[in-house]
């Protein structure tokens, strides 16, 4: 029945990567199932054989998705199904799409859907790297025009050593979390996390990953020598097109590069767009093809841009390759948050917020690995208004949640330990306006906002976007590029780090690869850049400050003994509830007997404090508490004196003089001081208020002395005889 299934075993890593095709989903235009351990993931593509009219772009989707059955659990939520893509999901999609994206040949406008489905996880290997395999593999596969096949993997660091796909188990313990991509010639995509390692490091690490997904190339090239599809046929070049590019570069160079000679970005733009005015009437005069004019636009400006700069060493605005542009940073810009930053750097603007919370405020992720809490958060916001545009405002987009994890990564590794700032952080990166990197602004603007809220960085972090230019005439290497480099220019790449290392790593390119002696350039490029910028932001704000806003919560932290804890949290969390709705503080308990306490009310924070102690702390022998009378009885009263406490003080420690009822001296709901004096054959606690001024609450033993016990002991079971003269003997006369 499977007279097209095919198999291929691909050693790799240290594990049996396995790629299957002809069984599953046969009426895609390409579908491989791939396989590492137990983590399986099934990749589609599919591709439309018409191109819709007027299209005049590439409609690629990728779509990664999890399934919850893939690690044996079933969704939560009301509905009970796999709803709208998770921030995860949503990154892995970019992932993919990344590396694969520059492949399809130009001019090509067939719309093309990527699926990758996870159906099983094994909890070890995990399957976003086997998704971008297995989606290489598919594309290869089906027929459609693509120039790869892509390989990936992901490099871990590990006491000095780097390792090729690390286990979930050994990525805890790496210094390094890196994701690579591209083709056998060279590199195409990185992400990264890094505990501030060196450039060389660095590059290291990529030629070890390049290297390491070469055996995954060359077997999906097997693959497709005996299971690919026939390769569409491409439309032959139409020499009118050719004749048509070549009468825009006639009309409009001149004038083009005139307007990119304008160094304001506003006034640049209208400079063009007249440009691309007057180029599009001349030929409607001529009655050429003007809707395949359009898209050729866009082509004379990427000529005029690189050409400049490839010729002058001269950018759109002015600088040379390596110059940073204007930077100036401010903190405390905000008076009521926590803490606040505004980082400007030439006509790119981040506002950043910090906010401090509570183990209550951490976000609680289901991931399909399992549950997992979260105590910092990095959300990044794309405004039109910050280029001058009108646009939709909603849910964040898969660019806004790409470029405010690329700013948590190169966050995270700096971040301190919860044991010394147990926060819940929280940044909020409005871009106020952007030409180039907004997401290198939130990395710096995030460091100053964290530091300004008091939270004890290891060290600041700076980060920069680099550029590239590359024809076969030479290549440059652009530091801080502008909005429109970025879109002309042949790779978008973005380093962030501290004066110490690489914390994070970004690499998009949008050539077929380059090479590692390029991207060395630009690390070492990169680097002088962010020393730059770091000394820029130290004139702002150089470390945390050593005192928090007025409104931030101060968090104290009590440690109780692990039998109290159900004590302190009491009978369906009575008591601990009662604490905070009496304190008004936030109160987190951990399973080892840690205690949070959160106010920016000192008093607050202490009455909470008290009440957990009184309802932890145990009796001392000697000791004098404040009590209150919760009962009292013949031979004595109970007396309430620390937290849940009670004991007992025994009518004949209840006053120095001769006591007839308990009642003579003290009633429910009376204050009082009492001194521990002892226990009782079962633990309970034996007070004396008649040892204690009951004014000061000093001890005055001494003064009264000692009583001696009476005969036959003390307590509650022994009755009282009636009628017998407790008085001291009258003597005869």
């Amino acid at each position: 029945m499977f007279d097209n299934y095919f198999r291929k075993d691909i050693p790799w890593g240290g594990q049996i990567l396995t790629l299957e095709t002809g069984k599953i989903a046969r009426q895609a235009d390409g579908a491989v199932m791939a396989r590492l351990g137990d983590t399986i993931v099934l990749c589609t593509v599919v591709g439309s054989r018409s191109v819709k009219p007027g299209q005049d772009f590439f409609p690629l989707t990728v779509n990664y998705q999890e399934k919850a059955f893939a690690a044996g659990k079933i969704p939560g939520g009301f509905f009970k199904r796999e709803g709208r893509p998770s921030e995860s999901e949503t990154l892995i999609s970019r992932l993919i799409d990344r590396p694969i994206r520059p492949l399809f040949p130009e001019g090509f406008r067939n719309e093309v859907q990527v699926i990758a489905t996870v159906l099983s996880h094994d909890l070890e290997n995990d399957p976003d790297m086997v998704a971008l395999v297995g989606c290489s593999a598919a594309l290869t596969l089906s027929g459609i025009p693509f120039f790869g096949p892509v390989g990936g993997a992901r490099v871990g660091f590990i006491d000095g050593q780097f390792v090729l796909n690390p286990t979930a188990a050994q990525r805890k313990l790496s210094k390094l979390d890196l994701v690579i991509a591209g083709t056998a010639e060279g590199v195409l995509m990185v992400e990264s996390e890094a505990h501030e390692l060196s450039e060389d490091d660095m590059l290291a690490a990529l030629e070890f990953g390049h290297k390491g997904f070469q055996p995954v190339i060359e077997g999906i090239i097997a693959l497709a020598e005996v299971a690919a599809k026939e390769p569409w046929d491409l439309a032959e070049a139409d020499p009118a097109m050719a004749a048509l590019k070549a009468r825009i570069a006639e009309l409009g160079t001149a004038q083009m590069a005139e307007a990119y000679k304008i160094t304001d970005k506003q006034a640049r733009q209208k400079a063009v767009s007249e440009a691309k005015k007057a180029v599009m009437a001349a030929l409607e005069s001529e009655g050429a093809n003007t809707d395949a004019a359009k898209g050729m636009m866009k082509a004379l400006e990427a000529d005029v841009v690189r050409g400049a700069i490839l010729d002058t060493g001269i950018r759109i605005d002015g600088r040379d390759t390596k110059t940073v542009r204007p930077i100036v940073a401010e903190v405390g810009v905000l008076p009521r948050a926590h803490g606040s930053a505004l980082f400007t750097r030439g006509e790119t603007q981040a506002l950043c917020v910090a906010t401090l919370g509570t183990g209550q405020d951490e976000q609680v992720i289901d991931a399909l690995a399992g549950e997992y809490r979260e105590n910092f958060m990095l959300h990044y916001n794309f405004p039109p208004y910050s280029v001058g545009e009108t646009g939709r405002m909603g849910s964040p987009g898969r660019r806004e949640i790409g470029h405010g994890k690329l700013a948590w990564r190169a966050m995270h590794p700096v971040l301190p330990e919860k044991e010394k700032f147990p926060y819940t952080m929280r940044i909020v990166s409005e871009i106020t306006e952007s030409n180039g990197s907004s997401s290198m602004a939130t990395v710096c603007g995030t460091s100053l906002a964290l530091m300004d809220a008091g939270c004890p960085l290891a060290r600041p972090v700076a980060g920069i976007a680099m550029g590239l230019i590359k024809e076969d005439r030479g290549f440059a290497v652009l530091s801080d590029i502008l909005g429109d480099e970025d879109h002309l220019g042949d790779m978008d790449f973005k380093v962030a780090g501290t004066e110490a290392g690489i914390t994070s790593l970004q690499m998009d390119i949008k050539i077929t690869s380059i090479t590692f002696d390029i991207m060395k350039t630009a690390l070492a490029q990169a680097k002088d850049g962010r020393i730059h910028i770091l000394g820029e932001m130290a004139k702002a704000i150089t470390g945390a400050r050593t005192e928090m806003a007025a409104t931030a919560p101060r968090i104290t932290i009590i440690n109780v003994p692990k039998d109290k804890i159900r004590e302190v949290i009491g009978t369906g969390g009575k008591v601990i509830r009662e604490i905070v709705e009496q304190t008004g503080t936030k109160i987190d308990i951990e399973d080892d007997g840690t205690i949070k306490i959160a106010s920016s009310n000192p008093e607050a924070t202490q009455a909470a404090i008290d009440r957990i102690k009184g309802i932890t702390a145990e009796a001392e022998i000697g000791a004098i508490y404040n009590g209150k009378v919760v009962k009292t009885a013949e031979f004595g009263a109970f007396v309430n004196f620390l937290g849940a406490k009670d004991g007992l003080v025994h009518i004949s420690e209840l006053a120095n003089e001769r006591v007839n009822r308990t009642t003579d001296i003290v009633k429910e709901g009376d204050a009082v001081k009492v001194k521990v004096i002892g226990f009782d054959d079962r633990g309970k606690v034996k007070l004396s208020m008649r040892v204690v001024d009951q004014a000061t609450g000093a001890d005055i033993t001494e003064q009264v002395g000692e009583r001696r016990p009476r005969e036959g002991g003390e307590g509650e079971d022994r009755p009282r005889r009636e009628g017998r003269d407790r008085g001291p003997r009258r003597e005869r006369d």
